[in-house]
């Protein structure tokens, strides 16, 4: 079987451009024979920039364009001119991008908003030209300053699908056949468990006027946070909803069980999931007349909302999405701002892709470049500080800044 166009994780390697030296030149002209220092700034080195893009859905163009690097700033030369800086990389992925350190797991930015920048790597600063270190005691330094190094680093890019509820339940529960009947979505539909083998993302139109976004993801097991079945790798496309809609079909055995089951289960895969929102709905029951569903109600856990729908036979549909609407809107229940994001352990990692090894050829001069410790060209054993590099480099926490927010133009 051919591989999903489906890519919610990869990995890649970054580096952003180192920046260009300093120029030591020495005015020299006709009749000027001792012009002074005239060394211009070398130019900044290309950063790594994340940029959302709302009509991608999947992380696939990343898989084969594995190694993302920024050209490197130019040297100044004579006359005081600045060298040109390094070309900019920019790394358009889908909204709900969350990047992490892959050698730590650290997480360090996401990406939630169409058009939003975010700087995943800061350029190298560009060296100052001599001009900037004559002093009436020193009027012609021979010196000038190097162009720092760039950063490099592999990370992991791990996409979450951005949804007001997602569907949780067992395989067969009945999640995609409710989103193919009250949204537009086509998910694959059999009468075999693991039908669905990547999210799927339907919006439903509500009262003619309103929508919300569901998404479907694959069926849970007891024991998929220890690697059963498909393990819980789809549940990261639920971390960002505002509710939970679990699935449990009215011919289970005990209803209440298999509800507690996946609630356990989305706990060990992340504990704040638990604390979301929740709203239960017993699907198929179509097959049950008024007597047996009272009889199931006394078998219902006491602290969710329950309705009871078929998808098959229309049933409770509207129902359950008054329900909906009501818990998304209410206030308390608001996806916040700003997600607090885990880092990467373990169980959350796909170690296929983690063992991914870079081949990329080394560059000499990149790799012997100087750093932030550097010294300055020709000026023996004198050392340079911040204090001379220019005023958008002050901030030494600047590198995931966000450089453009639409919610701010």
């Amino acid at each position: 079987m051919a591989e999903s166009n489906f890519i919610d994780y990869v990995k890649i390697l970054c580096r952003s451009g180192k920046g260009g030296a300093g120029s030591a030149h020495l005015h020299r002209a006709k009749y000027i024979p001792k012009g002074g220092p005239d060394g211009g700034d070398g130019g900044r080195g290309g950063h790594v920039l994340l940029k959302g893009n709302r009509n991608m859905w999947t992380l696939i163009h990343l898989r084969y364009e594995r190694h993302v690097f920024a050209t490197d700033g130019q040297p100044g030369s004579e006359n005081q001119s600045t060298g040109k800086d390094g070309k900019d990389r920019i790394i358009e992925v889908p909204c709900g991008t969350a990047v992490y350190d892959a050698e730590t797991g650290e997480f360090l930015c996401d990406v939630t908003k169409h058009d939003q920048v975010v700087r995943l790597l800061r350029g190298g600063r560009g060296g100052l030209g001599n001009t900037h270190f004559k002093t009436a005691t020193r009027q012609t330094p021979r010196f000038a300053q190097p162009g720092e190094k760039g950063v490099e680093r592999a990370v992991i890019l791990e996409l979450k699908l951005l949804a007001d509820v997602g569907l949780v339940g067992f395989p067969n529960a009945g999640k995609s056949t409710l989103l193919s009947v009250i949204s537009a979505a086509k998910p694959k539909i059999a009468n075999y468990p693991f039908t669905t083998l990547e999210p799927n993302l339907g919006i439903v139109t509500y009262r003619d006027q309103q929508s919300f976004v569901m998404a479907d993801i694959p069926g849970i097991i007891e024991g998929a946070s220890e690697g059963k079945g498909l393990g819980l790798r789809f549940l990261r496309h639920i971390e960002r909803n505002a509710v939970l809609l679990f699935m449990v079909p009215a011919d289970s055995d005990h209803i209440a069980r298999e509800y507690d089951i996946l609630c356990h289960e989305l706990e060990q895969f992340n504990p704040d999931l638990i604390d979301k929102p929740r709203v239960l709905a017993v699907t198929k029951c179509d097959m049950l007349d008024d007597e047996l569903l009272e009889a199931l109600r006394v078998e219902l856990p006491q602290d969710v909302p329950t309705v009871f729908i078929s998808s098959v036979a229309q049933r409770g549909l509207t129902e359950l999405k008054d329900l909906l609407w009501r818990t998304i809107n209410d206030e308390r229940n608001r996806i916040p701002e700003s997600v607090v994001h885990r880092d990467l352990n373990e169980r959350h990692r796909e170690h296929d892709e983690d063992a991914f090894i870079f081949e990329a050829e080394h560059d000499d001069d990149y790799e012997n470049a100087p750093d932030a410790g550097g010294h300055m060209v020709g000026s023996g054993d004198k050392t340079w500080s911040d204090e001379y590099w220019a005023e958008e480099y002050e901030d030494p926490t600047a590198d995931f800044q966000v450089v453009s927010d639409p919610d701010e133009e």
